[in-house]
């Protein structure tokens, strides 16, 4: 080889070594650690806290629903009952005399389902609900008229053919009449919309701080439950086998970092066992500024 081959060679290799380690060392904004650490010392506490509040105040008014519906189960016509108990259900969720716990939830469906497990309405029309046996699908709505209210993780099928099934979760309640249970109200949260909800809890949390970039999204197993994401970020959520090895060595939760265009994100991974025990929160954070 030639002196300036040899040469050229050595530029080359020398431009490469500046250009690696600027890709490792630059990047706009705040660099990666004190990303990660404003996460899991802020905005994980912050987000476990606001579920959990969530699911409370969701407990709280799926009861308070039920207990006002009650009277409705006791129409004899079949049809007057779905009628008034539907737009009971809609004036459930009107302030200010709906049930304030309900005013702002995420909830896709409110319905009412008879002491059979058969849903009389929901709180909408057209209602693709009425007459579905809820309780023969779903244990938490057999508890429900058994005279338990609590909540659990659901799977809907798609209305669409060959669609994905709604993960939900449901929120079910028993209405009681004279000391008897005459039937129950039944919410329903599917994940995506869970995940928008953090997402505006952590858009709060940083409201004081302009160009803060934050994103939330809901896994369950292999699945990622997001709407509105930025498509760029959606493409780089730990898969499957990166969580389990993360939470492998930290089982309450992990952070780590990535670049895109030239900014740095930190992220989180939370588990969320109140929901399910393969059911979790990943948060992203930037602050390019």
């Amino acid at each position: 080889m030639s002196y300036a081959a040899r040469m050229l060679g050595r530029l080359a290799t020398g431009w490469l070594v500046v250009v690696l380690a600027a890709l490792a060392l630059g990047g706009c904004g705040e660099g990666p650690a004190p990303l990660r650490r404003t996460i899991r010392e802020v905005h994980m506490p912050s987000l476990a806290k606001a579920l959990n509040e969530d699911i409370a105040r969701h407990l709280t008014g799926v009861q308070r629903a039920a207990d006002r519906l009650a009277p409705g189960f006791g129409v004899p016509d079949p049809a007057v009952r779905e009628r008034q108990v539907r737009i009971a259900l809609k004036k459930l969720r009107v302030p200010p005399r709906g049930v304030m716990e309900l005013v702002a939830s995420p909830m896709s469906f409110m319905a009412a389902v008879d002491a059979t497990g058969v849903v009389v309405a929901r709180d909408a029309e057209p209602d693709q609900m009425k007459g579905m046996n809820l309780a023969q699908r779903f244990p938490i709505v057999r508890r429900a008229l058994a005279g338990s209210s609590g909540y659990a993780l659901a799977e809907f099928a798609s209305l669409e053919r060959g669609g994905e099934p709604s993960v939900t979760v449901l929120f079910a309640a028993p209405s009681r009449a004279q000391g008897r249970v005459v039937g129950a109200v039944v919410i329903g949260i599917p994940l995506w919309r869970l995940q928008q909800r953090m997402t505006k809890q952590l858009q709060v949390n940083t409201a004081g701080e302009p160009g803060t970039i934050v994103w939330a999204y809901i896994y369950r197993g292999d699945k990622v439950f997001h709407h509105g994401t930025p498509p760029d970020l959606d493409r780089v959520v730990p898969n499957l086998a990166a969580r389990r090895a993360g939470l492998a060595s930290s089982p309450g939760g992990y952070t780590g970092e990535l670049m895109q265009f030239d900014v740095w994100y930190g992220y989180g991974v939370m588990p969320l066992p109140r929901i399910a025990p393969d059911v979790g929160l990943v948060v992203y954070l930037a602050r390019p500024q």
